[in-house]
C-alpha cells in the first residue's frame, strides 16, 4: 500500500481526523474560497473546485458554509481573503521525498514554520525541483475491500479509463490520469460504490522503505505539518511495512 493510503489509515486510527474537525473544515474552506477566486464559481466548469467540494461534503461540511466559501472566494461577499499557494518541497527521516502543498496569507512566515516543523524531526527543507519530479499528479480512489464487490471496481473502473487499481491489507486504490478522474469517479457513484478517498494528488513514482525510529519520526513529522495552519495537503514517499504501521498507532 501506498505511503498515501497508509497515513490516512494510521490518522483514521489515532482519530486525529474527528480530533481536529474544526481545523479541516477551515482548510477545506480556504481551498474552496482559492479555487473560486482563480477559476469561477462553476463548480462543473472548475475541477479543482469540483474536487474541493466533494471532500468539503465528505466531511460532512454544511451546504451553506460550502456556499458561503464559493461566493466568497468568486467576490460575491465583502472581505473575502486571497491566498497565495505555495509548495515547499523537502527530505524526511531516511531520505524521505516530501512535498508540502499551503496557502498563506504570510510567505514569510508560512516558510518559517514549515523549516522549523522539518528541523524539528530530523528533516530538512530542499530547493525547488529536488522532489517533486518524483511525483506525478493522478486521481486517487480508494475503497474499503470488505465493503465492496472488488470484481465490480475493477470493471467499472478499467471502463471508465482508469489506469490500475491495486489492492493491498484491505484497500483497494484506483488510479487515474487528471483528464479520467471525473469519469471513474462518477461511475462509482453511479453504480452505487461508495469510495473513502477521491481527489487529485501527487503520487509518489518510488518509495523508501521504513522501520523503527525513522519510521516512528516521520510519521511525527507528517502529524506536524497536517496540524500548521497553512498546510493544506503533505504527500511523501514512505513507506512502512503494515505490522509497523500497526505498532505506531498504538
Amino acid at each position: 500500500m501506498s505511503g498515501h493510503s497508509k497515513w490516512s489509515t494510521i490518522k483514521h486510527k489515532k482519530g486525529a481526523a474527528d480530533a481536529k474537525r474544526g481545523k479541516i473544515f477551515t482548510k477545506l474552506i480556504k481551498e474552496i474560497t482559492t479555487a473560486a477566486r482563480i477559476s469561477g464559481s462553476d463548480i462543473e466548469a472548475n475541477p479543482r473546485l469540483r474536487v474541493a467540494v466533494l471532500k468539503a461534503k465528505a466531511e460532512n461540511m454544511t451546504k451553506e458554509n460550502i456556499e458561503r466559501a464559493i461566493k466568497r472566494g468568486s467576490s460575491a461577499l465583502e472581505g473575502g481573503e486571497a491566498y497565495e499557494e505555495h509548495v515547499y518541497e523537502g527530505y524526511g527521516p531516511g531520505g524521505v521525498a516530501v512535498l508540502v502543498e499551503t496557502l498563506t496569507d504570510n510567505t514569510k512566515r508560512t516558510t518559517a514554520e514549515v523549516r522549523h516543523i522539518f528541523s524539528r524531526y530530523n528533516g530538512n527543507m530542499a530547493e525547488a525541483g529536488s522532489v517533486s519530479w518524483l511525483f506525478q499528479k493522478k486521481g486517487y480512489i480508494s475503497f474499503e475491500k470488505a465493503t465492496v464487490d472488488e470484481d465490480k471496481i475493477m470493471e467499472l473502473a478499467l471502463d471508465a479509463g482508469a489506469e490500475d487499481v491495486k489492492e493491498d491489507d484491505g484497500i483497494i486504490e484506483v488510479y487515474t490520469d487528471m483528464a479520467s478522474f471525473d469519469k471513474v469517479r462518477k461511475a462509482f457513484e453511479e453504480n452505487g460504490l461508495k469510495y473513502e478517498e477521491a481527489e487529485l494528488t501527487m503520487i509518489p513514482q518510488t518509495s523508501v522503505k521504513l522501520e523503527g525510529k525513522h519510521a516512528e519520526t516521520m510519521l511525527k513529522l507528517m502529524e506536524a505539518l497536517e496540524d500548521s495552519d497553512d498546510v493544506q495537503k503533505v504527500n511523501a514517499n514512505f513507506d512502512i511495512s503494515t505490522d509497523e504501521m500497526e505498532r505506531l498507532s498504538q
